[in-house]
């Protein structure tokens, strides 16, 4: 089988080796599709973290169930199974209240150092994913590259969950990468009109067939005075920062109406997480400060279900697909700002 090792800062390289043993408590699987995601661009450019000569990435992927432990009785072979990388613990303070994002102990498939991730043709899932693990069943007719998306999706379905985006709301999403457009297609959804902020006019293009009701140009228009005029003058609902741009945290405080809330979805960089806030406005309008980070593994089946169901245009945030002999220029076109999901395919399916 093959797999894609990074070696180094930008540098992939395929090696071959025989397929990894199936784990008594897991299952072996065929990789079929895996997306790349912002946070792989940044180990990727990074390199393999400190202590390690090179790691297996990949965390959205699906696959095919090719051989079974002993000791599983949970899936047979043939099931299409998608994965998302969060494995919690079980026992710490925050898994006792359901709040398995939050797990003290969390590891994740093809971001963990030591656990390969979906970036090979094959990859051993055991027990301990298996239990405690993000694994769904892929729905009948769904493809592999539409499965892997449930992993981004279920993201930005929690984010809505948890802020209460309803019907005759609006909403800012600022930023339309990937995960912008999903911010704008589930929004829609939710019966919310919608004002994307983009400076990039590649990426305003490419937000079109998500359908916000208003595209701005944040460098070239006024924000703040396009959404007042938009909503009367109250201000937005909501303004989701998804990007890792802390000059749009400080906008988006001053954009939203009284008891209006901004959500921090783009974490910041690590060697420059600090932001801007006017405090004030927090204040006196009662401004709620929303931050999200990952999501409970339900809304990983949802996310698997909507897809299927059509309920939002999930195929079209699929811009390219590559094989993956050609990883490395599938990171380069994912980091070039002219794409939104890549999709590595392990064969032809």
């Amino acid at each position: 089988m093959r797999s894609a090792y990074l070696v180094a800062p930008r540098t992939f390289e395929i090696r071959e080796s025989e397929p990894p043993p199936v784990p008594d408590d897991g299952v072996l699987v065929r990789v079929k599709a895996c997306g790349v995601c912002g946070s792989d661009l940044r180990r990727w450019k990074e390199g393999p973290p400190a202590g390690h000569s090179a790691v297996v990435g990949g965390h959205e992927f699906s696959g095919e169930v090719i051989q079974t432990g002993k000791l599983n009785f949970r899936y047979k072979t043939g099931d299409r199974l998608a994965f998302a990388p969060d494995i919690h613990c079980g026992y710490c303070f925050y898994c006792k209240r359901g709040l398995y994002n939050l797990c003290n102990n969390l590891k994740f498939l093809g971001i963990t150092p030591d656990i390969p991730g979906g970036l090979a043709e094959m990859v051993a899932i055991d027990g301990e994913v298996l239990e405690n693990g993000i694994v769904h069943p892929v729905p009948d007719g769904l493809s592999y590259e539409l499965a892997a998306l449930a992993e981004p999706l279920s993201s930005v379905l929690a984010m809505h969950d948890r802020v209460g985006t309803t019907l005759g709301d609006t909403v800012v999403v600022m930023g339309s990468g990937p995960i912008g457009c999903l911010h704008i297609a589930v929004a829609k959804a939710r019966g919310c009109s919608v004002i994307l902020s983009e400076p990039s006019p590649e990426r305003r293009e490419m937000a079109v067939p998500f359908a916000p009701d208003l595209v701005v140009d944040p460098f070239n228009q006024d924000l703040k005075d396009t959404v007042l005029q938009f909503t009367d003058l109250r201000g937005a609902e909501l303004a989701i920062c998804a990007n890792p741009v802390a000059a749009t945290q400080t906008q988006a405080v001053e954009i939203v109406r009284k008891r209006g809330k901004v959500a921090l979805f783009g974490g910041l960089p690590k060697a420059n997480p600090m932001t801007s806030l006017n405090a004030n406005l927090i204040h006196y309008n009662e401004i709620e400060i929303v931050g999200t980070f990952s999501y409970h593994p339900r809304f990983h089946e949802m996310a698997l279900d909507i897809i299927s169901k059509g309920n939002i245009p999930a195929s079209r945030l699929i811009t390219h697909t590559m094989p993956l002999s050609q990883v490395s220029e599938a990171f380069e076109t994912a980091a070039g700002g002219l794409a939104l999901k890549v999709m590595i395919q392990m064969q032809d399916i």
